[in-house]
């Protein structure tokens, strides 16, 4: 039986409103996510005054606790259909307590406690997969059409990237603004950091709730298989997934490279390039390539496809944090901020495009799973890349922390560091995540959905579907 691709009952075309109304998720959850990338390590050393070993051991705790709770949370998403939508429920069920524990985390009421760090921290990162995990499920039921997921990526990229750069240009600029020292890295700009936390957290409800409205769900589970969904089903998807496997540790070691050179770039403008008024705008530069490029993926893809284009940009990734050691290392170079600025942008050029691109993948092993399994596990399988991502990140916020701890890092000097430590910044902001991008040139080698493979899986699996009815 041949069926026409466009008029498939499953490759649905979605509007722009459609969109952008679903990439508003991944604005507001970025707010949240990329305040923890960039800015947790610096505040709970700076500002709250912990030791950067306590912050290492205290990031690792939510991914090892999300290892079981996705888990579970994958099967019961899979399982259940709350009256508002299967996975979109929970941008509201999980947004509203999430934006109130952002303010939370953000908030020095009890200076230097350790306990409550830990507690609001940990309540943070939870209530973060109760919503992203859902979205990832969301995001794969709205289409089976290539096309229209590759469009959908670069837009939700743009969004999602919109928001990185409204928490890494806005929180350094709005703290610096609000607090009577017009820093960021001191105890005293706790109350600064909080105001600003609140302004941004209401921000991301709002989109969530906008978000909610314009997505529907429309490529989900039979209801008559949902009952056979079991927790196990997260195991048993990986081992026979094999696509799944290789998604998921690209997906782990691109959040540890992020990570790493997130959380020290507040560190390294203030510390070794000493213009700690320029961190948001070297911050936020890491932004901009996602307004240029993303919108150009289709036609970046469909020119050269998938895998070189993964090829390329993380190449370009490479060269540009070849560029910014050999800057930082140079004193003469060092002094010139627009050719650091420049740096970071060729670098943040090559990330942008491969680590937002891979979302793209998501949809696709989950809909080879269903073509090897019968069973469409959406839920599950955005369940696994939430443990890996939350691993990845956890790994990326920790060896900083470990790294700060060796160099010798002084939590209580606001202008200078040694050496050393300025050196561990360094290898922190360029080096490490440039061995990362050369392990994730590696693995996505492996990986063998090309686009022709997916869009003939995804025209058999509908086929099966009209022959039943």
């Amino acid at each position: 039986m041949n069926v026409n691709i466009s008029e498939t009952k499953g490759f649905y075309k979605l509007s722009w409103l459609q969109r952008i109304g679903f990439g508003s998720g991944d604005f507001a959850q970025n707010l949240v996510f990329q305040t923890v990338m960039q800015y947790v390590s610096i505040f709970y050393t700076t500002v709250v005054g912990l030791r950067p070993e306590t912050v290492a051991v205290m990031v690792f705790i939510p991914p090892v606790i999300n290892i079981f709770g996705s888990m579970a949370l994958g099967a019961f998403v899979d399982k259940h259909n709350p009256k508002w939508g299967k996975y979109r429920s929970y941008l509201i069920i999980g947004g509203v307590p999430l934006m109130a524990f952002a303010v939370l985390c953000f908030w020095n009421g009890f200076p230097g406690s350790t306990v409550y760090a830990f507690v609001t921290y940990i309540g943070l990162c939870l209530l973060y997969t109760v919503v992203s995990l859902p979205y990832g499920a969301l995001f794969a039921s709205l289409t089976r059409d290539g096309d229209e997921m590759t469009k959908l990526t670069s837009t939700r990229m743009v969004l999602a990237n919109l928001g990185g750069f409204t928490v890494a240009f806005g929180i350094p600029t709005i703290v610096q603004s609000l607090s009577p020292t017009r820093t960021y890295n001191t105890s005293g700009d706790a109350h600064a950091w909080f105001i600003t936390m609140t302004i941004l957290a209401l921000i991301g409800l709002v989109l969530l709730i906008f978000c909610f409205t314009q997505s529907k769900e429309r490529i989900v589970m039979e209801t008559d298989k949902t009952s056979e969904v079991k927790i196990s089903d997260l195991w048993m998807e990986f081992i026979r997934n094999s696509q799944l496997r290789i998604v998921a540790l690209f997906v782990f070691t691109a959040f540890a490279l992020m990570s790493i050179y997130n959380a020290a770039g507040a560190y390294y403008m203030t510390y070794n390039v000493q213009a700690s008024d320029y961190t948001g705008w070297f911050q936020g530069i890491g932004f901009l390539p996602a307004f240029i490029f993303m919108p150009l993926v289709p036609a970046i893809k469909k020119a050269i496809g998938k895998k070189q284009m993964f090829y390329v940009f993380l190449s370009v990734a490479i060269l540009g944090m070849a560029l910014l050691y050999v800057v930082s290392i140079v004193p003469a170079l060092r002094s010139q901020i627009w050719i650091i600025m420049v740096a970071q942008f060729i670098k943040s050029t090559g990330i942008i495009v491969a680590t937002g691109y891979m979302w793209a993948l998501v949809p696709e092993v989950i809909t080879y799973g269903e073509y090897t399994t019968g069973r469409r596990i959406s839920g599950t399988v955005n369940a696994i890349i939430g443990i890996v991502f939350q691993l990845g990140m956890a790994i990326g916020l920790f060896i900083p922390n470990i790294v700060l701890g060796f160099v010798g890092f002084d939590k209580d000097n606001a202008v200078s560091q040694s050496a050393l430590a300025q050196q561990g910044i360094l290898w922190l902001v360029a080096v490490i995540p440039a061995m990362l991008l050369i392990l994730a040139m590696f693995i996505i080698s492996r990986y063998k959905l090309e686009d022709n493979v997916i869009d003939k899986i995804n025209m058999e699996i509908e086929e099966k579907h009209l022959n039943k009815k």
